[in-house]
């Protein structure tokens, strides 16, 4: 056996037994694994004492930032009064006080908070609600889904049948039935699909939405169920909505009794500069499913929030949604979500990057002087750079050009540089930033500088 209080042990163990998510574990047979066991602020350590800003505050998450010590007293106070109990049929103090704040921060009518352990849970559970109210409403044949390409909304069966990549889908395939792909609002690279209109982002906007009338008459009004959307897409590097754009949704919705579900696991609290990214763009879903920054990733939890009007039909007789999970609205998750909001309204989390989302543009905006960045695209704290072999014709790279570029080369070295971030090629090839909330200038000065020079080496090397 290994001895897990050496480096050297945890790092046989973890090559032994540590099955890692998305990884190629062949990676590892001449490398050690990078591990994580300190975090502070927006910085993160490693196991041999280097210190990291987290450009990606670790998955879109840590929202509040590292070393939040009242949220562990938080989780620690509450497991020692009830460390667990299930929802169902039952409830207790800490999921009821969560679903009424979160309820109050969401738009309109969405008053009901069914809560998961993570976002592939809310999506899973916002597509079979959907598909449950319509056959209790009268019309059972509502069934189908309508997402964007290249988008990404979960792993789980549904959620993954959902997304629109169709290298992640194809190992698992078949999947779920009856999901289907439009259009995604990347503008950089409108000229590549059929949109054949003016050089205007609110005319490719009004496009792409049309995109979804058009999947919803061919399909046929009376069969689908839903629009699975999120504010800002991730997948492809962060394309954030034209102007317009989730107004014209919300009308064809309404015209053909679909239901609008922003997916915003990444784009929820804060991330955008507000509790929910639907009152930033403003337009008004049926259905919001949320995780990550919930609780700042201090515990695991997830959440769907629906209308009243969805809720209604379960609300009499003995009508049920049989659906649930153990660990949905854990005890310690409900209370450690209900400390990370209480520092949000403290320390105005949501008013800092509205504050200072200019300055993060700003800097991040000085890279375009490179010839590797073909774009810098996001809103709030939350930000896309497309890498191109030729800025002028915005010519990417193969599928092998990318391989050695991102995986080769960028990951490794932007990394050693002292940046975790994603160099990500779910798409055309990306760096992915999304620090933490409480980032400011300096942050900011310090991530350009990295980007800098790693993205000058990497144009050397081509």
């Amino acid at each position: 056996m290994t001895n897990p209080q050496s480096e050297e042990g945890r790092q046989q163990a973890a090559k032994d037994h540590l099955w890692m998510h998305f990884t190629r574990h062949s990676t590892y047979d001449t490398h050690q694994v990078p591990t994580i066991v300190r975090g502070d602020g927006v910085h993160i350590w490693d196991a041999n004492g280097n210190k990291y800003i987290d450009g990606l505050a670790g998955l879109f998450v840590v929202q509040a930032g590292h070393g939040r010590t009242e949220l562990a007293e938080a989780a620690a106070k509450q497991a020692a009064e009830l460390a667990f109990f299930p929802l169902w049929s039952y409830a207790h103090p800490g999921a009821i006080d969560l679903a009424e704040r979160v309820a109050g921060y969401a738009p309109g009518d969405l008053n009901r908070v069914f809560f998961t352990t993570g976002g592939g849970e809310a999506v899973e559970t916002a597509w079979k609600l959907a598909k449950q109210f319509f056959k209790m409403t009268g019309k059972p044949t509502k069934h189908k889904v309508i997402s964007r390409a290249i988008a990404y909304h979960g792993t789980p069966q549904g959620a993954l049948s959902i997304t629109g990549l169709p290298g992640m889908k194809a190992p698992f395939e078949p999947l779920v039935p009856s999901t289907f792909r439009v259009p995604n609002t990347n503008f950089y690279r409108a000229a590549e699909t059929s949109y054949l209109g003016p050089d205007d982002e609110y005319a490719f906007g009004q496009w792409a939405a049309n995109r979804i009338a058009e999947a919803i008459e061919f399909e046929g009004p009376d069969t689908v169920a839903a629009v699975f959307l999120e504010p800002v897409q991730n997948s492809g590097g962060c394309f954030p909505p034209p102007a317009g754009y989730f107004e014209r949704v919300r009308e064809i919705c309404d015209e053909y009794d679909v239901l609008l579900v922003s997916d915003e696991v990444i784009c929820a609290f804060g991330r955008l500069g507000h509790m929910f990214a639907a009152e930033r763009y403003g337009y008004q879903p049926d259905i919001i499913t949320c995780a990550k920054g919930l609780t700042s990733g201090y515990s695991p939890l997830g959440a769907m929030i629906a209308t009243d009007r969805l809720f209604e039909p379960f609300s009499k007789g003995d009508a049920s949604f049989a659906h649930g999970y153990t660990f949905g609205g854990h005890p310690v998750s409900t209370a450690v979500a209900m400390a990370n909001l209480d520092i949000f309204e403290r320390e105005q989390l949501n008013e800092h990057v509205l504050a200072t989302e200019d300055d993060f543009r700003a800097t991040l905006n000085k890279l375009n002087d490179l010839p590797i960045v073909g774009d810098v695209r996001g809103d709030g704290y939350f930000y896309g750079i497309e890498l191109v072999k030729d800025k002028a014709t915005k010519t990417t790279f193969d599928d092998a050009e990318s391989e050695r570029l991102l995986r080769g080369f960028l990951s490794g070295a932007l990394f050693e540089a002292g940046l975790y971030c994603r160099a990500d090629d779910r798409g055309d090839p990306v760096v992915q930033l999304a620090p933490p909330l409480v980032a400011d200038q300096a942050v900011f000065d310090q991530m350009e500088s990295i980007l800098r020079d790693v993205l000058t080496r990497a144009w050397d090397q081509l």
